[in-house]
């Protein structure tokens, strides 16, 4: 496949290592620096021509619109950006009339998207003997911009839903006492990690924790190519977790070299 760049920092150069690895051509880069050969500042700019996807991982103000544009033109996209609304009505709309779709997600390692469903199961169970404190933390690099991060709040979205009557879900620095069952999340920013999250069920008797730590950004990358591989000939609007339920049952992504 012929695939775009919108968005050339650390995770865009990731991607591009991946790709390539995988067999695909690179075509447009779009990055607001605009700094290299052949990088333009915006969508508009530049040639298109046999490009079907688009891996986007710019910021959240951008995120938005670059979906729109990008399946305006009828190109699939790979987005990776955290801290929007991916429930946007515009880009609802942009996607029912698109004949191309897109894949969402605040994490495209496959490790973490198995790590979500570990979760689940053991909030159900933590949570349904009761006694269990539920809570979240996470740690990345000094420079990541949201905090928390997108699949710390996906994690503790997680942990809520898995409550038997619900659970509230509280961020950061705490004004008032947490009720119980509900979900406390904390971020660290410091140094260069490149993401380690904890999931902790504290009890009178005993503490369980579950961690995810990753490596570093070629999982998230390799993760993100798989996606776009899957998402070739499909429309509409999809979850990381609809790439790896095919996986799962052993349908591979279309395209890419075994």
């Amino acid at each position: 496949m012929k695939y775009a760049l919108v968005g050339y920092g650390k995770m865009g150069h990731a991607i591009e290592a991946a790709a390539s690895a995988r067999g695909h051509d690179v075509g447009p880069i779009v990055d607001r620096a605009g700094k290299g050969r052949g990088i333009t500042r915006a969508i508009g700019k530049g040639s298109w021509r046999g490009v079907t996807v688009a891996f986007e991982f710019t910021e959240p103000a951008a995120a938005r619109d670059h979906l729109v544009a990008l399946l305006e033109r009828g190109i699939g996209v790979v987005c990776g950006t955290t801290g929007w609304d991916a429930g946007d009505a515009a880009l609802r709309r942009a996607a029912k009339a698109s004949s191309a779709g897109a894949v969402i997600a605040p994490n495209f390692s496959v490790g973490m998207n198995l790590f979500y469903t570990a979760v689940a199961d053991a909030a159900r169970r933590y949570l349904a003997v009761g006694g269990y404190d539920p809570w979240i933390a996470e740690w990345h690099h000094r420079a990541k911009a949201d905090a928390p991060s997108g699949t710390a709040r996906r994690l503790a979205a997680i942990v809520a839903e898995a409550a038997p009557d619900g659970a509230a879900v509280r961020e950061g620095l705490l004004r008032t006492p947490l009720a119980p069952g509900d979900v406390h999340v904390a971020a660290v920013r410091a140094g260069r990690e490149p993401g380690r999250h904890l999931v902790g069920f504290d009890g009178q008797d005993d503490a369980v924790t579950l961690e995810h730590v990753a490596r570093g950004r070629e999982g998230f990358a390799r993760g993100a190519v798989l996606a776009a591989e899957w998402l070739r000939g499909r429309r509409g609007l999809h979850g990381f977790e609809d790439v790896l339920n095919d996986l799962t049952r052993g349908r591979r992504p279309r395209g890419g070299r075994r």
